[in-house]
């Protein structure tokens, strides 16, 4: 159940904050401060913000291909043929 909760909250994370909490983690991780058990649980949680970041930006990227040029110079979408 903790997992579920943990992923739901994941989903609604906008890249931005996810990013910046794994900022966090990884500098608190790099000063070699924290009990063992909290580094390991600090560690899983920055792995699934890694997942979730690469994820929101392949969503990204897609969406930016899908934008193509005109010949008036004006965007639109992508078409699916």
């Amino acid at each position: 159940m903790m997992v579920e909760k943990a992923s739901h909250e994941l989903e609604n994370l906008s890249f931005e904050d996810a990013l910046s909490e794994l900022e966090r983690i990884v500098r608190a991780l790099e000063t070699g401060q924290q009990k063992l058990e909290d580094a390991i649980a600090a560690y899983e949680r920055g792995a699934a913000l890694k997942r979730h970041c690469e994820t929101k930006l392949a969503e990204a990227e897609a969406r930016v291909q899908s934008i193509v040029a005109r010949a008036d110079g004006s965007l639109a979408l992508k078409t699916e043929a």
